[in-house]
Formats: structure tokens, sequence, C-alpha cells
């Protein structure tokens, strides 16, 4: 599609009447939450949304697709990862933000005040098990006894536990180094932890700078799920929900830009990040998260992901994912996807 294309799929798709509706249905039965109504241009202009981003990836999206010119003020906020970003928008310090599949999990087993409320796939090569260029290991059972970095709660942790369970070993049979991401690469480097679980930019990265080698990816374990998480304090507040809404119908058509025009969404996440435009070029070519309906079998996905959290005793209680859902922007979503 056209960028033009999107605008007018934007405009159509934010109208007050789109924007209104009477509640919002998890799609396995949770209980409907009121949505407010949406608020016009005038009281929309007043609006400062707080949205939580890693490594300028949803401003990058909108800045390259053009549509980052929004009738209200955005203040971004970078987090190096899922948790402390749902952490922000449970504590109302940020309005919405874009995490994995797993912080969400997390997030729901602590009680967080937060709502999933849209929902995109990406590539799973990009969720990888990496070792140094020089290991001598070979294969995922090879790790039985060793460390592998791992940031708690990221899309990462998700990942290992389903590699592991894959070759046939639990947690207990490794040493799970829980390490934010920066850390991890000096531990990583140092030959602290013979493995490292990562994610892009940071896989592309740190492959293009040391070698790095792959061990295993995602190919057939992860659902490559990334979500828009928002906190209930922004869901109940006209204003910000109104501009929730807005934020997402144009975050989806970005999104589907990107994937058509790889070149100028590398270049926009390289300047919005200090990247070399080498790792955003492989982190793009990689193929992007696009849009998909925020229906039954992610819910069903990704419970059965929290299960294996729980069985692992990563998680320390069972708990409904579906409690979590927000479906109320899903009727406007579906106009531009």
């Amino acid at each position: 599609m056209r960028r033009r294309d999107f605008l007018a799929a934007l405009a159509l798709s934010t109208t007050s009447t789109g924007l209104l509706s009477a509640c919002a249905q998890a799609p396995s039965g949770a209980e409907s939450t009121p949505v407010p109504a949406p608020v016009g241009p005038d009281e929309l202009r007043k609006v400062r949304l707080r949205v939580g981003d890693q490594k300028g990836n949803s401003q990058s999206l909108l800045r390259s697709a053009g549509l980052d010119r929004t009738p209200y003020a955005i203040e971004w906020s970078t987090f190096t990862s899922g948790p402390p970003l749902l952490e922000a928008a449970s504590a109302d310090a940020i309005d919405v933000g874009g995490v994995g599949n797993t912080p969400p999990l997390f997030a729901a087993a602590a009680r967080r005040d937060v709502k999933i409320v849209s929902v995109s796939r990406g590539n799973v090569t990009s969720d990888a098990l990496i070792v140094r260029k020089d290991s001598p290991l070979r294969r995922v059972e090879e790790l039985r006894g060793k460390k592998i970095a791992v940031a708690r709660g990221s899309s990462a942790h998700g990942q290992i536990l389903l590699t592991l369970r894959k070759a046939g070993l639990t947690p207990k049979d490794v040493q799970l180094v829980l390490l934010q991401p920066a850390d991890a690469l000096g531990a990583f480097n140092s030959g602290d932890v013979a493995a490292w679980a990562i994610w892009d930019p940071y896989f592309s990265q740190v492959v293009l700078e040391t070698g790095a080698r792959v061990l295993a990816d995602g190919t057939g374990t992860a659902n490559g799920y990334d979500f828009q998480v928002a906190g209930t304090g922004a869901l109940s507040d006209r204003a910000r929900n109104t501009a929730v809404g807005d934020y997402l119908v144009r975050l989806a058509p970005a999104m589907v830009f990107s994937d058509t025009h790889r070149p100028e969404r590398a270049q926009a996440w390289a300047q919005d990040t200090g990247l070399p435009i080498e790792v955003t070029r492989k982190a793009t070519d990689a193929g992007p998260n696009l849009p998909i309906p925020l229906d039954r079998s992610v819910v069903d996905s990704s419970q059965q992901l929290a299960d294996v959290f729980v069985q692992a005793g990563e998680i320390p209680r069972p708990f409904r994912f579906a409690d979590y859902v927000d479906t109320r922007f899903q009727q406007q979503l579906a106009a531009v996807r």
C-alpha cells in the first residue's frame, strides 16, 4: 500500500464513531469493561500521551511511515526490555507501550494494572540462543550444567524455556543467569556465560560485532507475538483512552508500511537509536512485525506459554491470560490491517 492509502485508512478509523464502543470484550469470556466515550479534537490536542518504547522501535516505525504527526503530544520513554516498561504502565508512569510475548505473563502473575490492547506477529529467527564464535557447543543438549544469560520476564525468557524443553532439558538442568542486555553482553563477551538468549536489535548487533553463532532460534517453538499494553489508568481516562486508540491505528499501518519499505525503516531506526545502519538493516531484513487480530488463537497460545512458565516454577501461580486482554480497539484496527 502507498503512504496516502495508509493515511486515508487512518482517517476513517479515527473518527468519533470509530472510537466509540460500548464495552471491551475479552475473546475468551472475561468480564466486559466499560469504555469511556471519546473526546473531541479540541480536548485531544491537550493530551500528552506517554509511550514506552524499546530501542526506538515504535517511534521509528511511525516516523518512517510518515504517521508521527499526531493530534496530541507524545512523550517517548525508552526501556531496555519489557518488564520495566510494564512496571511503568502499571504505576501509571506511561500510558501504552510495546513488549514481547513473555513480559505480559509476568505482569499478569504479579496482578499488574495493565491490559493487552493489540498484537502483532513477527519473525521468530531473531528469538535466538547464541554462543560465541569460538564456542565448542553445537547443540542445545550440550548446555546441561552451563550458564545461560537471559533477561527475566523478557520474550527471550519464554523462548529459552521452550528451547530447553524441545531439547529434553528443564531450567534445573542449566544455570539461568538473569541479566538485562547491557550486563548480559559483558558476561557473554568475557565468557562468564556459555550462551545468551536474546532478541532484536540486540541479536543483530552482537552477531555482526562479534560473529556469534546461533545455537537455536524460535522456529517451531515461538509464537512470534508482540503486544501493545496499556495501563488501566490510561484506559479509564477519556482523553488518554482516545489518544491510545489513535496511536494504535497509526502503529498498525506503520508496521505494514515497514514491510514494503524496509530501507526507510532501517534508516529511521538507526537515526532514532544511534545503532549502526548495518544492525538495523539486518534486523529489518529478518522481517517486521505485522498486525493480527487479538483473538482466541492469540489468547490460547499465550495461555500455553504461561502454563510452561508455571510448570517450570518460573511463575509462582497459574492465572488466566484472557483476564488481561482488552479488545476495545479491535474494530478500529481491523480497518487498517
